[in-house]
């Protein structure tokens, strides 16, 4: 049983209940949730809108924080649970949700500073790879208008480094976040011209959405910057209203020893499709076949405002069929790369089949037009579809 506190008042007992129906306290309960789940994104200098480290930051936002955590979409995680096993799924337990729920109906109280856990250590200046042992930036800043539509933007960006270096953590940090739909960071031969297929060629080093933070690889996993190479920034800007200045950096840890495995990828993408005007459910496949045994480590689905959901089949040689991954609610402004718990091997033949399905409809709150049909595109209120996913290879001695 639990202890009983008695609480007293000019001598006169008021009550007798037990310890362990008192609110949870920021400092004691609620804070370790939120250390452990949370503040990777929610600090300054970070992308999310809001800091919570600290109780002063945290307690304006107590209903909003009630409310994001009793629907389930903070923090943010598409995949069914019923397909597959990922090493970053953030969701929070039943007892996690109940802590801050009852927090929060407890009218969200401080609590004692003494129970505060240590502060998560980060790096400075917002990196979350640690702090890079090199920082490459874009040589003049980007003016973004504020509105109209912006091509895609290839931008040069020189290393000087002149040996094969080997990536151990890699992290593209744009300036002007609100106004960045994605960049992809590729390499090209100093000096060369630059050709646009790069950026999903064997030179692709990395890529980043707003929101995602950058991406550190497992001991003894590694990508491979090649020596006497330039970096090439994909940049993909959108107007919103407010013109602005980018001028992103790219941050790299290399790797203290060559690795056993270089990181690579694959894709299935479907260019030829229409989606409907009106559809609420239109369908578009595509496929690929694995042409050697292949380990796949993850699986980042791609579509834009009208995408709905996405699933990845892998249909084996001997007939079976098997459910990867499964993303019943697609959201665009949270594109995650699910990373499986433990590398799958797939034999040569494997055919690996992405299904996604496209809301063109008014229901659609996020549907820049439901009155067009839809074809692929490079801008938002176009559309893409493809399913990424990540290999690894032994590396080449």
């Amino acid at each position: 049983m639990g202890s009983i506190r008695i609480a007293v008042c000019f001598g006169v007992l008021i009550a007798a209940v037990p310890a362990s129906a008192q609110s949870p306290t920021f400092a004691k309960d609620v804070a370790p949730i939120l250390y452990a789940r949370c503040v990777e994104c929610h600090r300054p200098t970070m992308f999310a809108p809001m800091s919570l480290i600290k109780f002063e930051d945290a307690r304006p936002w107590a209903r909003s924080i009630r409310n994001r955590v009793a629907t389930r979409t903070m923090p943010p995680w598409g995949a069914d649970p019923s397909h597959g096993t990922f090493k970053n799924d953030p969701r929070l337990s039943d007892k996690e949700i109940e802590t801050i729920l009852a927090w929060v109906d407890g009218g969200a109280p401080k609590g004692n500073d003494a129970d505060l856990p240590e502060v998560p250590k980060f790096a400075a200046d917002g990196w979350s790879i640690g702090k890079p042992d090199a920082v490459f930036e874009m040589k003049e800043p980007y003016a973004i208008p504020a509105r109209g539509t912006i091509e895609y933007q290839y931008i040069r960006i020189p290393t000087g480094i002149t040996e094969d270096r080997w990536l151990q953590a890699i992290e593209i940090k744009p300036q002007a976040r609100a106004h960045v739909h994605h960049v992809i960071a590729f390499t090209v031969p100093a000096g060369s011209p630059i050709s646009e297929q790069g950026a999903l060629g064997p030179g692709n080093i990395g890529g980043v959405t707003p929101n995602k933070p950058g991406l550190v690889f497992e001991p003894g996993i590694g990508r491979l910057l090649t020596g006497n190479s330039d970096i090439v920034l994909q940049m993909h800007y959108t107007t919103n209203g407010e013109a602005a200045i980018d001028k992103t950096q790219v941050g790299l840890v290399f790797a203290k020893e060559p690795p056993q495995w270089q990181q690579r990828g694959g894709s299935a993408m479907n260019f030829r499709f229409k989606i409907p005007a009106g559809d609420p459910a239109h369908e578009v496949r595509a496929s690929r076949v694995l042409p050697a045994d292949t380990i796949i480590t993850s699986f980042t689905p791609h579509m834009h405002m009208r995408g709905k959901d996405m699933t990845y089949l892998a249909k084996y040689p001997d007939g079976r069929v098997e459910t990867l991954l499964s993303v019943p609610k697609y959201d665009f402004n949270w594109q995650i790369t699910y990373q499986l718990k433990e590398a799958k091997r797939f034999p040569k033949g494997t055919e690996i089949e992405v299904i996604a399905h496209f809301d063109n409809s008014p229901q659609n709150k996020f549907n820049p037009d439901p009155m067009k049909d839809v074809t692929w595109g490079d801008q938002t209120w176009e559309e893409m579809m493809i399913g990424f996913w990540g290999t690894v290879v032994e590396r080449q001695k």
